[in-house]
Parts: C-alpha cells; structure tokens; sequence
C-alpha cells in the first residue's frame, strides 16, 4: 500500500489485474512469465554488456557503433522494439553521460532489458535533469567536478546507450573475460565499470 494506505500499490493493481486475465482465460501465466523472464535473462543487459565488451576489444566496432549505433548494434542481432534508433554516447575522462527519460520510460530494450523500478521513479527522471552531480552521488558514483556530465533524455524517437570507460587492469581480457564486468547502471550512466 501506498503511505497513506488508501491506494493499492501499483505492484498489487498489476497482480490483481493478471489475476482478473488469466481467470477469464484471456491471458496465459506461462506466457507472460517467459516474456518477463526473456527480458529479464535473455535479452537483458547481457546483450548490452556483449555490446560493450566488442567496443573495447574491436576499434572498427567501436567506430562504428558511436557513429551508428542502430546499425552497429544491428550487426550482433540486437534489434527490435524498443529499439528501432538506439544512439550510444562514450564517456571519458572529463565527460560523462548519464540517461533519463523525463516523459515515462523510454529504454533501450534489446541491449538492457526491463528497465529498473528507479529509472522510471518521477523523482529520479526529474532531479537527475535538475541536479545530476548530487543524484548520481546518491546513486553511489562520485565525480570529480571537472567531469561535465551531460544528461541525455531518451524518447520514444531516440534511446540512449552509455558506452562506459573501460576499466583499468583489463588491457589483458578477452571480449568474453569484459561481458561480466558490465553492468546496466554503467550502460544508462549510473555507475563506473568496476575492475576485476
């Protein structure tokens, strides 16, 4: 229940309402729990972790993925609904690039899943816009203040993908030793790539 105890959560309305389907035979438990689980596991972010991992191992791949990242991300089958125009940004040194969607919560399915329940939080999608240095603090990710933070607003025309810095001390990885050190925070701008 909601603070004042009034208003069923919206996790209780979306049970009771799949309740209300399944028991009038409309939809099939089994089915949405393998879409969930689909974009849960499988089409999750390791799609976007692989994507990473080739960017740091494969300049060529690299280029082309910030130049076109619908294309580039096409070339590993990473395409669909959601993500009809994916445009991906790197961070560096002295710029980083965190993602929001301020109207809903526009979000890059095929490369990182289900969105989190915080990306789509209204405070989230407005202070971040407002106030990213002193969110992404909160959030555990500490800047120095000569690193611009440039807040990118997906919307259902354009989604965003954070190409993270690759960490130090992995020069010696292969692409398939990277894939586990990506997470999705990294990939929406939240957090570093931590080393090994």
């Amino acid at each position: 229940m909601t603070s004042d105890d009034s208003t069923p959560s919206a996790a209780l309305r979306t049970e009771a309402l799949e309740q209300l389907l399944v028991e009038r035979g409309l939809v099939d438990p089994a089915v949405v729990d393998g879409i969930i689980n689909t974009y849960e596991a499988d089409i999750g972010p390791l799609n976007g972790a692989k994507v990473v991992a080739k960017a740091w191992s494969d300049p060529g791949y690299r280029r082309r993925l910030l130049e076109d990242g619908t294309a580039a991300l096409g070339e590993l089958g990473f395409i669909g609904t959601q993500g009809e125009h994916i445009v991906v940004v790197e961070n560096t040194d002295k710029r980083h690039n965190v993602v929001v969607c301020t109207l809903c919560s526009c979000y890059p399915w095929p490369v990182l899943g289900l969105p989190p329940s915080w990306y789509k939080d209204p405070a989230y999608r407005a202070r971040v816009v407002r106030e990213p240095r002193a969110v992404l603090s909160e959030m555990g990710l500490d800047l120095d203040d000569d690193v611009e933070i440039i807040v990118r607003d997906s919307t259902s025309e354009v989604r965003w993908l954070v190409l993270p810095q690759r960490p130090a001390g992995t020069e010696g990885l292969t692409e398939e030793q990277l894939v586990p050190l990506v997470t999705r925070d990294a990939m929406v701008g939240v957090a570093k790539v931590a080393a090994p």
